[in-house]
């Protein structure tokens, strides 16, 4: 029975738990923000977490994934070449009504796969919620946007300068919300 609330939640746009920049984020929060993103935290993610949280974040409704308190959402696109569905959990907040995601994957030379999924297909769900998916181009944009995002996860910076030394600049991408959500 619980299940079946959770899964039936997935649909609502209430289901999308707001997060706050600019909320001060405690010395506990930033620690496990640290231990995520230690070789230790890495090694998981790649090889357990990706797996395990897809199926974690859809069965809690979104409120529970293997990043416990990092903001994390279920986020659903269609592959690029296949079309077939797909699932990735993300570490997301929010910038008014927009959902922004980095496409960090850690620093490495690669983007991730669910970045090209979004831009060949930009009709996304987030936790069951329909968006459309822009790339944010405008430096100025994007300078505001890191800022933002180093306040919900200080390894972002790492990210970055980890990407850069390979020559990739980690996309940004906003998430607008669609009015006809069904």
């Amino acid at each position: 029975m619980k299940r079946q609330r959770a899964n039936a939640n997935m649909g609502s746009p209430s289901t999308l738990r707001h997060v706050d920049p600019q909320r001060p984020r405690g010395p506990l929060y930033r620690a496990w923000a640290a231990l995520v993103a230690s070789p230790l935290g890495l090694w998981l993610s790649r090889h357990i977490g990706w797996k395990v949280d897809p199926h974690l974040l859809r069965l809690t409704g979104g409120r529970i994934g293997t990043g416990l308190v990092i903001p994390t959402v279920l986020l659903e696109t269609r592959g690029a070449r296949s079309g077939q569905p797909r699932r990735n959990g993300v570490i997301y907040f929010h910038d008014g009504e927009r959902a922004t995601l980095i496409a960090s994957k850690a620093g490495v030379p690669e983007n991730p796969s669910w970045f090209y999924n979004a831009r060949a297909n930009p009709e996304v769900r987030l936790n069951g919620r329909l968006f459309r998916a822009e790339v944010i181009e405008d430096e100025g944009s994007r300078e505001r946007l890191w800022e933002l995002a180093d306040r919900v996860f200080p390894p972002f910076s790492t990210y970055r300068e980890s990407a850069a030394r390979s020559g990739r600049t980690i996309p940004i991408l906003q998430l607008v919300p669609v009015e006809n959500d069904s």
